[in-house]
């Protein structure tokens, strides 16, 4: 079996559980497939959405309900649970809207969120439309960086265009880890 096969057949499930779990290359990359034509772009990016809804979701329920396991109870004694929590005080509605838009706390930020008294019912609907835009927007910046690549290079092997699409996603990955680090001094959950 090919790579374009395999894409084909499992390329939605993999963008869902990659978003879900890891978040921003999934997405990317399942704009530089779209751009390849070997899934459309409206389901890698619903791919993108619905997976970063339900793993948003997750850690909310997992910050509810499970504030006794030890995985939570070690989440909530991080340092950048300090700055996710200052921000979540002073902005609750923006923070839950933009908190899977800023570097290294995504997954710590519905964990905490799920330990206050903010509706579930409220962070749901704040979830499912952030979800939608960011879908939207990490799809779209992997379908223009895909044919960025096809524009400069010409029309490469697939594996070729997803690792360049890879490192980029990486470089650009490290360089905001290093920002938020610098600017923020919040080391990696």
């Amino acid at each position: 079996m090919n790579i374009e096969l395999l894409i084909e057949n499992y390329g939605l499930p993999a963008i869902v559980l990659g978003t879900a779990f890891e978040g921003e290359t999934a997405a990317f990359l399942g704009g530089v497939i779209a751009h390849r034509e070997l899934l459309s772009y409206w389901a890698a990016s619903m791919a993108a959405s619905a997976g970063s809804f339900a793993g948003d979701q997750m850690w909310f329920f997992a910050g509810r309900y499970a504030a006794q396991w030890s995985f939570v109870r070690r989440v909530m004694e991080t340092p950048a649970l300090t700055r996710v929590t200052q921000l979540l005080e002073k902005y609750p509605t923006g923070f839950i809207f933009a908190f899977r838009f800023l570097v290294g706390l995504r997954t710590i930020s519905p964990i905490v969120i799920g330990t206050t008294h903010i509706s579930t019912q409220r962070f749901l609907v704040l979830n499912l439309l952030a979800a939608l835009i960011w879908g939207q927007l990490f799809t779209a910046l992997g379908y223009a960086f895909g044919h960025g690549i096809h524009q400069i290079f010409g029309r490469l092997p697939l594996h070729h265009h997803l690792l360049i699409a890879l490192g980029a996603a990486a470089l650009i990955a490290g360089a905001a880890l290093m920002f938020r680090k610098r600017k923020f001094g919040i080391k990696s959950p």
